[in-house]
């Protein structure tokens, strides 16, 4: 019998853990949660002078931090990303699939550039990361796959692209898990956020989030910090028996 303590199990010391998208917003909030759990970080996105403040952040928590500046929806990136983990650190065990883009274009009007990039980036710039951790991640890895809650229900915006991708990140979470979990030790999972403050909302129309909040059983939209609380949740031994699985952290808007 183990004799680790709940709150042991919620630890990553030792541990080394790649945020995507880490520049900004949640990107922020993931990385420094994992750091506060004990990790050290590779923070991934395309603006350096971004990702320092973020590298500075987890420093400041007594955790080591390196980053790296790339598009993650390109395929040649993802594999320089692992490499960088492994000449510093000599290891990855948690990959966060963050970077994102949202648009909000009539369907009518969406032009096909406009459509792939969101797809680039949020479901094929995930599944190139996962490969590449995948293939030198140790058993008891994890991988967490961020989607939202538009891949279950409307965001009642018209979000095509946005709302394929992150239902699609789903399936290959699923699928990932199947392949990776028995094979390979590799937990596989994904969190469905429902409305949260981040760069990405910021070009929302002004009042989109108040006038939805109705939706919403908790009445508000949520913190950053309690997303971010789930992240750690996913990438710790403490969900060591979950693995497949879509946490959806969105205030109850989708049981309505």
């Amino acid at each position: 019998m183990s004799t680790t303590t709940v709150l042991e199990r919620f630890r990553l010391d030792g541990k080394v853990a790649i945020v995507t998208g880490a520049s900004s917003g949640l990107g922020v909030a993931f990385g420094t949660a994992l750091a506060e759990a004990g990790a050290d970080l590779v923070l991934v996105g395309r603006r350096a002078d971004r990702l320092e403040q973020t590298r500075k952040l987890v420093t400041d928590l007594g955790r080591r931090a390196i980053t790296v500046t790339a598009d993650v929806s390109l395929p040649e990136a993802a594999q320089p990303v692992v490499d960088a983990a492994l000449n510093e650190f000599g290891q990855v065990d948690v990959l966060v699939n963050n970077a994102g883009k949202g648009t909000a274009v009539p369907a009518t009007r969406e032009t096909p550039d406009q459509f792939r990039e969101v797809i680039d980036i949020n479901l094929n710039g995930c599944y190139w990361m996962a490969q590449a951790c995948g293939r030198v991640m140790a058993p008891g890895s994890a991988i967490v796959n961020i989607s939202s809650v538009v891949a279950l229900t409307s965001g009642g915006l018209p979000q095509a692209a946005y709302s394929a991708s992150k239902a699609a990140v789903i399936g290959l979470t699923r699928d990932l898990a199947v392949q990776w979990t028995g094979r390979k030790g590799i937990r596989v999972n994904a969190l469905a956020p429902g409305f949260f403050p981040s760069e990405m909302t910021d070009e929302f129309p002004e009042g989109y989030i108040d006038s939805q909040l109705p939706r919403v059983p908790a009445g508000r939209a949520g913190d950053p910090a309690e997303l971010a609380a789930a992240v750690v949740f996913l990438a710790s031994p403490a969900a060591a028996y979950i693995t497949a699985t879509t946490l959806v952290v969105d205030g109850g808007l989708t049981a309505l």
